[in-house]
């Protein structure tokens, strides 16, 4: 019997609803560590299922399975999973936090998923379009607050967080996704506001965190995502924060500046990430896991197994027979109707 591969540092992608040979193939990569899943991936309860159980037979060891699934604008499964609103809907309704985040855990865990990218820290500054209503609040004691609620419903269905964009993505217009943004605040600023809801849940034990691809000149040189200062100075020294470090994904336009792809993920790991992102670009991907040294890693696989979902037993239809599901589900069903 071959021996079980560690979990690899690489988070990658797949085109569509089943797998392809190569995309198997790549899964067993050594390096690879997660799959991310898109609403090109999803058609129905019962195929996402069966996609994820294809994902996980390809692979000779763990594998961990992610997506987005925040509510509002940023949600990949939609047609037969309940649709939540976005975060900044709990300001005016801060006693369904809570419920929204089990809610939404608890129908991933059912398919199988481990954990969604979630709750979004950013503070609303009224700028950025981007983030807008992903964000809990403008307030960052209101957003911290709504964020843990959020968080501490995911945690009691049996799913790790993930705060993001650290240090904040919310006072800058850009997006990310098509270009650099640069944000001109100083340290100062950026702690009294931006930090506050990251330092909250941290002490509170948050399991992960992905950074922006923001820069911040005055503070350091480089996007958020490939700086050792605000990754080990600030956030694993002066936070103390000691779960997955998530790069943003390198494909993004904010990740270009750095260099091809394999120096993004070398970038990205020696300012101290866990684990990197390479979506929708196949060969990218493979560029990545192929350059990587294959190493074994045990403080990081101790961190990036603290991701993995309980996932129930029950299926999705099983889940939604249950009176707590079909009370929550209900009322965010009005919610988005009423919308």
């Amino acid at each position: 019997m071959t021996q079980k591969l560690p979990l690899g540092s690489v988070m990658i992608d797949v085109a569509g609803l089943t797998l392809t040979t190569e995309e198997k193939e790549r899964i067993n990569h050594p390096n690879t560590g997660a799959v991310i899943l898109f609403a090109r991936n999803y058609q129905a309860p019962e195929q996402i299922k069966a996609l994820i159980a294809e994902i996980r037979a390809a692979r000779n060891g763990d594998i961990l399975i992610a997506v987005d699934q925040e509510g509002g604008r940023v949600q990949r499964f939609k047609s037969g999973f309940t649709r939540l609103p976005p975060a900044a809907f709990f300001v005016q309704h801060p006693e369904l936090a809570l419920d929204a985040g089990w809610l939404m855990a608890s129908e991933l865990l059912a398919v199988g998923v481990d954990f969604s990218f979630a709750p979004v820290l950013d503070i609303d500054c009224g700028v950025s379009e981007v983030i807008g209503d992903r964000s809990f609040s403008s307030d960052p004691y209101l957003a911290t607050q709504l964020a843990s609620d959020f968080r501490a419903g995911m945690n009691e269905a049996g799913m790790a967080a993930t705060g993001k964009h650290f240090p904040g993505h919310g006072a800058v217009a850009l997006d990310s996704h098509l270009t650099l943004p640069v944000d001109e605040r100083d340290l100062e600023a950026i702690r009294a506001k931006d930090l506050l809801p990251f330092k909250e849940l941290i002490a509170e034990g948050l399991e992960a965190i992905m950074p922006a691809h923001v820069v911040y000149p005055k503070v350091a040189p480089e996007a958020a995502g490939f700086s050792s200062f605000w990754l080990q100075e600030i956030l694993r020294d002066e936070l103390d924060f000691d779960g997955v470090i998530f790069s943003d994904d390198l494909s993004m336009e904010g990740a270009a500046s750095v260099g091809d792809f394999p120096e993004r993920a070398r970038l990205a790991f020696a300012a101290g990430c866990d684990m990197v992102l390479v979506c929708n670009n196949p060969e990218a991907a493979s560029q990545v896991l192929d350059s990587l040294p294959i190493e074994d890693n045990p403080v990081r696989e101790q961190r990036l197994l603290a991701m993995k979902g309980r996932i129930n037993t029950s299926t999705l239809a099983e889940l939604q027979q249950q009176s707590y599901w079909q009370h929550l589900s209900e009322k965010f069903t009005e919610i988005s109707h009423a919308d």
